[in-house]
């Protein structure tokens, strides 16, 4: 998926509104709501730094930045609320289950076995969530 969301015109809460919508889906919807309660403005922020500027950006296809965002989010070991929202945001863009398990599995030589089970557990949550919810990737 090479999708870009740039848009001449669009605001950045606007393109980052539409990039988040596609690429977490739900979850992501979910995360900001709830930070609406507490803090609107830096759920503002959520929509237009990380989605309507950064993902919109052209050089990285949506697998690739998912790809990344798994393998740093797994390796800093203490963002699993955020690494599973990222795993459903993968497959949401075409990573199959089998990609996610080897991103999680190499994390085990660079931040450790520690690193890499936790992932490992937070995959399998998301995937039989998916499973149970009837939205499990065809990827």
């Amino acid at each position: 998926m090479t999708q870009h969301f740039l848009n001449a015109g669009e605001s950045r809460l606007e393109r980052g509104r539409r990039a988040l919508a596609e690429i977490d889906g739900e979850a992501g919807h979910k995360v900001v709501a709830a930070l609406g309660d507490i803090a609107p403005d830096f759920a503002t922020y959520v929509f237009e730094f990380p989605f309507g500027d950064i993902y919109s950006r052209p050089g990285l296809d949506l697998r690739s930045r998912e790809i990344a965002t798994i393998a740093a989010l797994a390796a800093m070991g203490n963002a699993t609320p955020q690494l599973k929202v990222h795993i459903e945001a993968g497959l949401n863009v075409g990573l199959a289950r089998e990609e996610i398990i080897e991103i999680l599995m190499q994390m085990a030589v660079y931040a450790g076995f520690p690193a890499a089970v936790n992932g490992l557990f937070a995959a399998k949550e998301v995937f039989a969530q998916r499973a149970e919810g009837g939205s499990e990737s065809k990827a």
